[in-house]
């Protein structure tokens, strides 16, 4: 296949979340959150798995910080433990805390690779949960409150700072699905929710604009592509309401200061939004320095009058990732375009994208992820089609950098480039590592540097 170089400066990175990684669960007065909580609840994750040992990269960080460096990333997404930082979402910082996450990006900037640090990647402290968590206004000022601390102890150490982790799935995923924390199953409460967490961007936007902090403040949205299944008008329609829920019902408040009125009206029989105040909008539409994204999939979507929300998704033809998620790069492509063309000129960020594959370690100790090469590879040649039509895509970050917790599927899926046995902690760069590696140092994809690795 032919080599696609990327712009120079192009900033090559992977992620991780904190409760996927860190483990230390009852460590030096981290209080549970939700996800502890949901972790627990008896058939909620799978084999009951929780997140308490995970990659125990919070006593690890120091070996992991040397795996970035050896694949020689630029550019490295964390996100912080806010129950580790602020137990119960309360009152001051816990001093060794802040140390901790101190030495973790001296560690990253000693190794010359760059910190994008995530405020709230999905771990909300139960405490905040038992008086109502995202549902309740009160904790959109909480995050406001603790993300205006952070800020005035960190925020000489970070680059670029990201408030939310897809919003989209802590609100209907969280609050409709019962899929994942805290497992509540109410249309009005993942609309209260979804409003409330992006009201808590704004907070954060706010707080971190009041302590002048020296880097650059986004946040990151999980975005699909949505396909009709066929040319029926009713399949459009609904397509077209994926659309609204998954990508509209975020991008419109965040980039244009409303919410869409046809999703409004959809969800009106539960909700009269009386969760929006006024003042709210202007604060979640304040300008930002870089949106992320992140991108997973692509629907196909039929009408289903059984189902309260009117649609269905088909399910893909393949090829699949070993969660059954079709491998679509062209998605990636068209969410790209379609954010830079209709919604905005800000720098765009693929802040995540990877999958799950049965990965193994072989006889030889290697893990010969090929799947993994490929769809990376695929994905990779999508963002530089949407950069040639136009999306001002600066930088790109795997997920993960490492297998971890995976939310509700506990430990049964694989997204790591890097191996994890966690029975001895032990990591092993998977073929895809070493392949992303020679894509960093190129800054280009394809031809004779594919078929060397």
């Amino acid at each position: 296949m032919s080599t696609v170089n990327f712009p120079d400066g192009f900033l090559w990175g992977a992620a991780t979340a904190a409760y996927q990684i860190e483990g230390a669960a009852q460590e030096g007065g981290r209080t549970p959150s939700i996800w502890d909580t949901f972790a627990r609840t008896p058939g909620k994750v799978h084999h009951g798995d929780t997140g308490d040992i995970a990659c125990d990269h919070y006593h690890r960080w120091e070996q992991d910080l040397d795996l970035v460096a050896s694949l020689g990333l630029g550019g490295y997404r964390l996100s912080l433990a806010w129950p580790r930082l602020q137990p119960n979402g309360r009152g001051p910082l816990v001093q060794h805390v802040v140390d901790h996450y101190k030495r973790v990006l001296d560690g990253l900037r000693e190794r010359d690779v760059v910190p994008m640090v995530t405020l709230y990647h999905w771990d909300l402290p139960q405490d905040l949960e038992d008086e109502g968590g995202w549902t309740a206004r009160s904790t959109a000022e909480r995050f406001g409150d603790y993300s205006e601390q952070v800020a005035r102890a960190l925020g000489d150490d970070v680059p670029y700072w990201v408030t939310l982790n897809e919003p989209y799935c802590s609100s209907f995923l969280g609050y409709l699905e019962g899929r994942h924390a805290p497992g509540v199953r109410s249309m009005a409460a993942a609309v209260a929710a979804s409003h409330h967490l992006m009201l808590g961007h704004g907070r954060a936007l706010q707080a971190l604009r009041g302590a002048r902090v020296a880097g650059e403040v986004g946040i990151t949205l999980n975005l699909s592509s949505s396909w009709p299944a066929n040319d029926d008008p009713a399949s459009i329609a609904a397509a077209k309401r994926v659309d609204g829920r998954e990508n509209r019902w975020f991008l419109d408040p965040l980039l244009r200061g409303s919410y869409p009125a046809d999703m409004v009206e959809l969800q009106s029989v539960a909700t009269d939004m009386s969760c929006v105040r006024d003042g709210d909008l202007a604060a979640i539409s304040a300008p930002l320095d870089f949106l992320g994204i992140n991108y997973y999939e692509r629907h196909f979507v039929s009408p289903n009058p059984d189902d309260p929300r009117g649609w269905i998704k088909q399910p893909d033809a393949g090829p699949l990732t070993d969660g059954g998620i079709g491998i679509h790069p062209d998605g990636l492509r068209e969410v790209l375009v379609r954010v830079a063309t209709d919604y905005t000129d800000l720098p765009l960020y693929v802040t995540e994208n990877g999958a799950a594959f049965a990965d193994y370690v072989d006889p030889e100790g290697a893990v010969d992820d090929v799947e993994r090469v490929d769809f990376l590879d695929g994905h990779f040649r999508a963002t530089a089609q949407a950069i040639e039509q136009g999306a001002d895509v600066r930088g790109y970050f795997v997920w993960s950098l490492m297998d971890n917790f995976e939310w509700a599927e506990g430990y049964s899926k694989r997204f790591g480039i890097v191996y994890v046995d966690y029975r001895t902690q032990e990591r092993i760069p998977k073929r895809s590592a070493l392949w992303y590696r020679d894509v960093v140092r190129a800054n280009a994809v394809g031809g004779e540097l594919q078929q060397q690795t």
